[in-house]
């Protein structure tokens, strides 16, 4: 008897599980394909846009602080100022006792009006000696002058000449120490330098100083400049004069500062460290060093939105921007 197969169907139970190769070989030719397409657009976002900048986060806040020192020797007898402080250029900071400095340009001064009078004596001694000269100059063709007298005379002009150029050399030096002793006075009020905030005061009332003792500094926040550490590898484009686009960590990225790239610092970091790097002995591991570079910023945003020396900044340069 022939067998027939059976036209029943299966139940759902029965039937083996077939899993879904066609889907999840779908996906995964979606997700290559979304990769293919991000690299490709990340690719693209490098070479229209990336290429053309490049940035550090390695970048502090600067400028030329203003050293205030005393030039002449004194007790400190008055302090205007105090940390923080802001002041215009010419404002008085510190005022040095004078005393000593006011009797010693009045002895110059007295000293000098001596000198004066010499000077002023020795030119009458020179006008009485020529005359005289001049008067047996004459008389000695007749006779009537010997010629002792005559070299008596000579010898009188020469030695009253002599007194002349000697007390007019006294005069110089008077007024040498006069003009020394008025500048000393001056030097006894002590001013701002430059416009900015004081800082580092270390000067106190009764102090007794020293020229060159250090008494404050005042630092020119209308005049800040960038310090931004670049890798090597990506100073290749960077010019003087393109643009620069800054953020500080101070304003939390809500303000943007705009400058200008001034020059290179002439060495790494490395390069002028207390101790340097000895790269000729030892193990020896290459590390990317990073090159400052200077860039000035707009004094007018730096007006609206101050900054100070060391605050952290995030600086980018447009590689294809010239200022």
């Amino acid at each position: 008897m022939d067998m027939q197969a059976s036209t029943v169907p299966e139940s759902a139970a029965d039937r083996p599980v077939v899993k879904p190769r066609t889907k999840r070989c779908a996906l995964l030719f979606s997700l290559l394909g979304m990769a293919v397409a991000a690299a490709g657009g990340g690719f693209e976002y490098w070479r229209l846009v990336g290429s053309h900048y490049v940035s550090t986060d390695d970048a502090y806040t600067a400028a030329e602080v203003a050293q205030v020192a005393s030039e002449v020797e004194g007790s400190v007898m008055q302090v205007n100022v105090v940390d923080s402080q802001n002041v215009r250029r010419g404002d008085i900071l510190v005022m040095i006792d004078d005393t000593d400095a006011t009797l010693a340009l009045r002895q110059a001064q007295a000293d000098l009006a001596r000198a004066r009078a010499q000077t002023a004596a020795a030119v009458s001694d020179v006008e009485r000696t020529g005359i005289d000269l001049k008067r047996r100059e004459a008389l000695v063709v007749s006779g009537s002058v010997s010629g002792d007298e005559l070299t008596q005379a000579k010898n009188r002009a020469s030695d009253a000449k002599a007194a002349l150029d000697a007390a007019r050399a006294q005069i110089a030096l008077a007024r040498a120490r006069a003009d020394k002793a008025e500048i000393d006075l001056g030097r006894t009020v002590i001013r701002a330098p430059v416009d900015g905030v004081v800082a580092r005061r270390q000067v106190q009332l009764g102090q007794r100083v020293q020229p060159s003792t250090p008494l404050l500094s005042v630092v020119p926040v209308d005049q800040m400049y960038v310090n931004a550490n670049f890798k090597e590898v990506q100073l290749a484009k960077v010019r003087t004069g393109q643009r620069v686009e800054l953020e500080c960590d101070l304003y939390r990225g809500k303000v943007v500062y705009h400058g200008v790239v001034e020059g290179f610092d002439g060495g790494t970091g490395a390069a002028f460290a207390l101790i340097p790097a000895q790269n000729a002995t030892g193990n020896w591991i290459k590390v990317v060093q990073r090159l400052p570079v200077r860039i000035r910023l707009n004094p007018d945003e730096l007006a609206a939105h101050p900054l100070r020396v060391g605050l952290s900044m995030d600086a980018r340069v447009d590689l294809s921007s010239h200022s």
